[in-house]
């Protein structure tokens, strides 16, 4: 045991990105020996920003590249759900491809929508790559205002 092992602080943090990637569901790098990242293509899932004002909920998900006829909204049991799929170009075998990192094919993405939403008056748009859900509030879950009168 009188062997002495290099420490190489890359590779613990590589293994750290790996198992990171891993639990957050996307497709890790890969390495060849040498340190080469190798071509992966990955799952995929839109990224969403989901936030609130006093009148609806929204979510704004990034689908560059998906036509808005690829893309379904759907509302059952109060869980919204974004499905849809991403078209592979056409190959073409007159070029050469050095790196293929884009992800494609069918994508599906679902929520809770909360108890104070209005799930019969969804709506959805879609315009330069960002897919826009609008959930409305119920008005019997907007604020009231009470004036407390003085006796």
């Amino acid at each position: 045991m009188d062997t002495l092992t290099r420490w190489d602080p890359f590779k613990e943090l590589e293994e750290l990105q790996q198992r990171l990637s891993t639990l957050f569901g996307r497709a890790p790098v890969r390495k060849e020996a040498g340190g080469r990242e190798t071509l992966t293509v990955a799952d995929w899932a839109p990224l969403v920003d989901i936030s609130e004002d006093d009148k609806e909920y929204l979510i704004k998900a990034e689908v560059p590249e998906v036509r808005k006829e690829d893309i379904k909204v759907s509302v059952q049991d109060n869980v919204l759900t974004i499905t849809g799929e991403r078209k592979h170009e056409k190959e073409e075998h007159h070029k050469k491809y050095h790196r293929i990192e884009r992800a494609y094919g069918s994508f599906a993405r679902s929520f809770t929508i909360p108890d104070d939403a209005d799930c019969e008056n969804v709506s959805a748009e879609c315009k330069n790559g960002i897919l826009r859900v609008h959930i409305p509030k119920s008005a019997k879950a907007k604020p009231k205002s009470i004036e407390v009168k003085v006796a």
